[in-house]
């Protein structure tokens, strides 16, 4: 029987989240606890990598986080960004987010709809003489520079900040009485086995979004009670309500 869930990601900002319908349906604890955490990297280590800000005349934004760590970083180098520096954002609401540090004008400010950078390339290829700099987690592949590659754009990839894992008290750890785990990343998984490295399953259900999150919880010899996204269930929350439908008595 399920009767208190670990979410490993932040506590909803909003009331109707539905996390909070599943929850009061199924009567059901919800914790939302993330097991990483994104922090930046030191200038040091920027420097390192031997890129300067100013070579570039656009910047491309991927997330939130993206914007905090370049902003912080600048500010740390003290590298003054141009009034006339161009941001691409892969969604508006990411766009927006831009005001935080600088004064927001739409014609320096380009944004796609799906959150995917695809999406924001036909863009990209209209303003093909800007030098783009694509600022990126430590953890990340190739395809970003691929697809910039496939329509000859003039870029760099820099990491501006890490994952690393959101370690656990002692008391939390004492207290760690969950029926079910729901993880998003496969550093959840590497921050599980880091924090609780004698974790044993037994009657622990465990849910994961996405195939490469799915993949870790397998390699670290987990059983998996519920993958996501599906056909049926693209999403986490749709996918653990059917789940609670079914195996709740």
């Amino acid at each position: 029987m399920i009767k208190k869930i670990l979410v490993s990601q932040p506590k909803p900002s909003s009331e109707k989240s539905p996390y909070y319908d599943i929850a009061s349906k199924f009567d059901v604890e919800l914790v939302f606890r993330p097991f990483i955490k994104v922090e930046g990297i030191t200038a040091k280590d920027f420097r390192a990598q031997k890129v300067n800000i100013l070579d570039y005349t656009a910047i491309v934004f991927t997330s939130r986080h993206a914007i905090d760590h370049f902003f912080t970083l600048a500010k740390e180098l003290r590298v003054a960004i141009p009034e006339d520096m161009k941001y691409f954002c892969v969604t508006e609401t990411i766009s927006l987010y831009i005001q935080k540090y600088v004064q927001y004008r739409k014609r320096k400010v380009f944004f796609g709809t799906t959150g995917k950078i695809d999406d924001l390339l036909p863009t990209m290829v209209k303003h093909k003489t800007e030098k783009y700099l694509v600022p990126m987690s430590d953890v990340h592949n190739d395809s970003v520079a691929q697809l910039l590659d496939s329509k000859k754009l003039n870029h760099r990839e820099c990491v501006m900040y890490r994952t690393v894992s959101n370690d656990f008290t002692p008391e939390e750890v004492k207290t760690f009485d969950y029926d079910m785990l729901i993880f998003f990343s496969p550093s959840g998984i590497e921050s599980l086995t880091k924090n609780f490295p004698d974790f044993k399953q037994g009657e622990i259900a465990i849910a994961t979004f996405g195939p490469t999150t799915a993949q870790a919880a397998k390699a670290a010899g987990l059983r998996l009670d519920i993958e996501a996204p599906s056909e049926k269930y693209p999403s986490m929350t749709g996918a653990l309500q059917h789940y609670l439908l079914e195996t709740q008595e």
